[in-house]
């Protein structure tokens, strides 16, 4: 059976839980359109993340992978278009790692762009009624190093497998503690990339709607 494999992170910056390995943990060993749904949690550390994910995309030989990060603040699941090469933490990651200004990959590209159909998946979920937009940047902390990371590491070994990243908000009990932050729910987070992940296999190719920005 074909595998496609959903990687999300531990608790980081002093949580307790992180959002996007709660919403990916129903969907263990769940199918989608004749493929096998497996997940695999990865450490919220520079290289060290690499490290593990590549590990999963060696034993699962996926032909999808999608890798899920919080996003606490932004005010919908964010579907990522562009992974950059550069390390720039704000704060350490959870072994006590600030890298600042250095490359995820040396010599490797300026960005990679994701290989899911990222237009397709936000309307698929604001038609379901998920609030949803395409998201331009990834950040400068583990979530981009492990995007950044994945699509250069299937790019040199598998350029037939699809990949890409996805961000959630704050769970409602972070979003309280954290100042009423914008949040949603555990369910409807799960139920939002069980559809992104379901759009994601389906298309290969992606539709032609306005998901751009002004700043």
């Amino acid at each position: 059976m074909k595998t496609i494999l959903v990687t999300a992170f531990d608790p980081f910056g002093g949580e307790a839980i992180n959002p996007s390995w709660e919403a990916i943990k129903p969907l263990q060993g769940s199918q989608v359109f004749g493929a096998n749904i497996e997940i695999c949690q990865i450490p919220c550390i520079f290289d060290t993340s690499l490290e593990h994910l590549y590990a999963a995309v060696d034993k699962y030989q996926p032909e999808l992978v999608i890798s899920v990060g919080q996003a606490g603040g932004r005010t919908n699941i964010t579907v990522e278009r562009v992974a950059i090469n550069i390390n720039d933490a704000r704060i350490p990651d959870n072994a006590g790692n600030q890298p600042i200004d250095t490359p995820v990959i040396v010599d490797g590209p300026a960005a990679y762009f994701s290989r899911l159909p990222i237009k397709t998946m936000v309307n698929a979920l604001n038609t379901a009624g998920i609030p949803a937009s395409v998201s331009q940047t990834a950040g400068t902390f583990v979530c981009n190093h492990v995007m950044y990371g994945l699509l250069h590491y299937l790019a040199q070994n598998t350029p037939s497998v699809r990949g890409g990243f996805i961000h959630v908000p704050y769970l409602p009990e972070q979003a309280v503690k954290d100042g009423n932050q914008s949040s949603m729910t555990l369910m409807l987070m799960t139920l939002a990339l069980k559809i992104a992940i379901e759009t994601a296999w389906k298309n290969t190719s992606d539709i032609a709607v306005t998901g751009g920005a002004t700043h």
